[in-house]
Order: C-alpha cells, then structure tokens, then sequence
C-alpha cells in the first residue's frame, strides 16, 4: 500500500488516481498523519448466464495435441 501527502494528492491527483485505477491502494497523509484511503472500485461480476455464454464461446482445446504443443518447447522430462 502506497502513501501519498495531502500536497502531492493535490499536485499529482491524476497519477495517484492512475495508480488506484491499476490495483493499488494509497494512505493519504496530513502532517504525516494517515488521513484517508484511496482504493480501487471493486468492478462488478458478470451473471452466471453471461459466464455460461462466454465460456461456449471459447474455442475448444485438444489436450493431447496441446501436451504436445508444451513438450515442443519444454523438456518434458521436468
């Protein structure tokens, strides 16, 4: 978790938020006291159907043909 002053908040707003955005949280600070939390917003699931439909629209996969694919490019002696 990251710590940012009430001053760089204000100068640096924009690319505190952009690092909240991208999953991190941020202590915000006054006179080196923890002031406030800035956290990421939890982003909002799918419904179960709309899962369902995704997951029949993924390609289907061979797992023989892609243990092969695996061995060509490690040792599959590992």
């Amino acid at each position: 978790m990251g710590t940012v002053t009430v001053r760089e908040l204000r100068n640096h707003g924009g690319e505190v938020l952009d690092r909240v955005a991208r999953g991190e949280s941020m202590v915000v600070t006054r006179d080196g006291t923890p002031a406030a939390q800035l956290v990421p917003l939890r982003r909002p699931s799918a419904p179960p159907a709309e899962l369902i439909e995704r997951r029949r629209r993924l390609p289907r996969v061979d797992p023989d043909a892609l243990r092969r694919d695996i061995d060509t490019v490690l040792d599959p002696t590992l």
